[in-house]
């Protein structure tokens, strides 16, 4: 039976100034980004890739739509993460708050006792570790963007790497990104599959 990852993962890098101003203009970046859509490849640590459309629209809410013939969905609704699972006809949730992806999409967040700049990061990029010290069991996500001066912010989310309390590895990397278009909250309703199905 074929399995597949959950996205959760970013990659990237950037410009090493006082890290305080650094993640300010991270912060700054988020709370100008009220919707994004982008296609993603995604990565694990067995090397296996594949690819699709994310959808995001804060707070709280995002789709990962994955290529044609693969039977998982994940979706934020706004409280939840969703797993859903259209092979073993299975659904899996757990609170956005309990995501390394919870950084991403609540841009109220307060960075600040979360998350660091990481040095040496290549020149026009800037890379952050997400981890929340009061809850380790979360994991860690390291999230990159480049310097795009049309973008929010002046930032582009370029992508991430999950690694999670089990130290499974998951990288996830984004292009042909768009900023603030119209998105229909019907973009995050789904199949449930299990029996007495219905849509959410």
């Amino acid at each position: 039976m074929l399995r597949y990852t959950a996205p959760l993962v970013l990659l990237a890098a950037a410009p090493v100034s006082a890290a305080t101003g650094v993640l300010g203009q991270v912060q700054t970046h988020l709370r100008a980004v009220e919707t994004m859509t982008a296609d993603f490849t995604q990565t694990d640590q067995r090397g296996k890739t594949l690819t699709g459309t994310l959808t995001l629209k804060r707070p709280g809410r995002v789709r990962f739509q994955y290529q044609k013939g693969v039977p998982l969905l994940v979706v934020g609704d706004g409280k939840a993460l969703i797993m859903i699972d259209y092979q073993v006809a299975q659904v899996s949730r757990w609170p956005i708050g309990n995501s390394p992806l919870s950084i991403l999409l609540d841009p109220n967040r307060d960075l600040s006792g979360i998350a660091k700049v990481l040095p040496n990061a290549p020149a026009g990029r800037i890379l952050i570790e997400g981890r929340d010290p009061k809850h380790p069991e979360i994991g860690t996500i390291t999230i990159g963007f480049t310097q795009a001066p049309t973008a929010p912010g002046g930032l582009m989310l370029a992508g991430w790497t999950v690694l999670d309390a089990q130290g499974n590895r998951s990288t996830l990397v984004l292009s042909n990104q768009r900023f603030n278009v119209p998105v229909s909250d019907r973009t995050f309703l789904w199949r449930d599959p299990r029996p007495r199905n219905r849509n959410r």
